[in-house]
């Protein structure tokens, strides 16, 4: 029996397209602006989000760094989401390595902070403040899957231009946002100074991410990535993938949202799952064990991974709540599966006298 794994979309494997561009990849030495993959993937990406120059990293923690880094100075402040992913599960690396100090806001649905709190958040021009530099939304939400509109980025856009700070997007999963509202990524993204875009997640790269922005805030951003140990050589054979990554599998991803949705609404429908449909946006399903379950949240997931060869993984930091993730290898016969498996497990046929 195969394993089903939706713990995340980063278990993606690259596929037989991506194996065979990696290995025939045209390369250089990267640090010296040689290597031709990079600099084709650096450029698409930079063409399709309507900004003027990418840059290759490592990794989307790499991506959000540096891109904290390019925009701030050692003392200023970050308006970001006391949930978001930069501040959550990224290290405290701002802080470590530039000094830079997070002013957290709640969520008031969907992954948004209120545009009203935001303003307020802005520090005033007073020397005993630090000064608010940059603000930083995520884009899906990390907490739902949820997607942010272009009407809420462009509002968020606006806040930071009039009083004089940037706007970084943490687009992780940008292209489920995209494929969820309809619209291109140029568009999500009109208004944001920068961008950081996952191409190892529901995209199938095996490795890396794309920053991108105006000519002059990537010369920063390289500068910083160098300093970060960033400087890749040969990294072509890792960019060929995400050349793939970018131009076709970014475009298949509403299947990824179909298959969540199917899998939600299976879930929904045991009677001791508490899961709200309408969150159900992307690619993410987020659930809850009613009270009267036979068993708890972690007891859950360990007979599906040694009973059925699932994986589904309890959410870190929130107790109780697990999420399962969609993406290119999961297929509408897993889900059918992953269903069944999980109506086995929490409502176990009664004994016969």
């Amino acid at each position: 029996m195969n394993m089903i794994d939706l713990r995340s979309d980063t278990v993606t494997q690259p596929t037989p397209e991506m194996r065979a561009a990696m290995a025939n990849a045209p390369v250089g030495d990267d640090v010296y602006g040689e290597d031709p993959t990079v600099n084709q993937l650096q450029a698409d990406a930079a063409a399709l989000f309507g900004k003027e120059a990418g840059l290759f990293v490592a990794s989307g923690s790499m991506g959000n760094l540096t891109s904290v880094l390019a925009h701030t100075r050692r003392g200023d402040e970050i308006i970001i989401g006391k949930k978001s992913h930069i501040f959550l599960y990224e290290a405290g690396s701002a802080a470590m390595y530039g000094g830079v100090q997070p002013s957290t806001l709640p969520y008031v649905r969907d992954g948004m902070m209120d545009i009203h709190q935001i303003r307020h958040a802005i520090r005033p021009d007073d020397e005993h403040d630090p000064i608010t530099r940059l603000i930083a939304i995520e884009n899906t939400a990390g907490v739902s899957g949820a997607p942010l509109s272009v009407e809420y980025t462009q509002q968020v856009a606006a806040v930071a231009r009039e009083n004089g700070l940037k706007l970084h997007i943490d687009g992780a999963r940008i292209f489920n946002a995209a494929a969820a509202l309809n619209v291109s990524v140029k568009e999500l993204t009109m208004g944001a100074d920068s961008v950081t875009f996952c191409l190892s997640k529901g995209l199938c790269a095996p490795v890396g991410s794309v920053i991108v922005g105006s000519k002059d805030f990537i010369k920063q951003a390289h500068r910083v990535r160098k300093s970060l140990g960033g400087g890749m050589r040969q990294a072509g054979i890792l960019a060929a993938a995400g050349l793939i990554a970018l131009h076709e599998m970014s475009k298949r991803l509403h299947e990824d949202h179909v298959n969540a949705r199917r899998l939600a609404e299976g879930l929904a429908a045991l009677p001791c799952v508490d899961l709200d449909l309408e969150q159900v946006k992307t690619n993410m399903i987020f659930f809850r064990l009613r009270p009267d379950a036979p068993m708890s949240a972690d007891a859950f997931s360990e007979r599906m991974k040694t009973e059925y060869n699932i994986l589904i993984m309890p959410y870190p930091g929130e107790t109780g709540l697990l999420r399962a993730v969609t993406h290119y290898w999961i297929k509408p016969d897993d889900v059918e599966r992953v269903i069944e498996a999980a109506r086995a497990v929490l409502l176990p046929a009664p004994v016969s006298d």
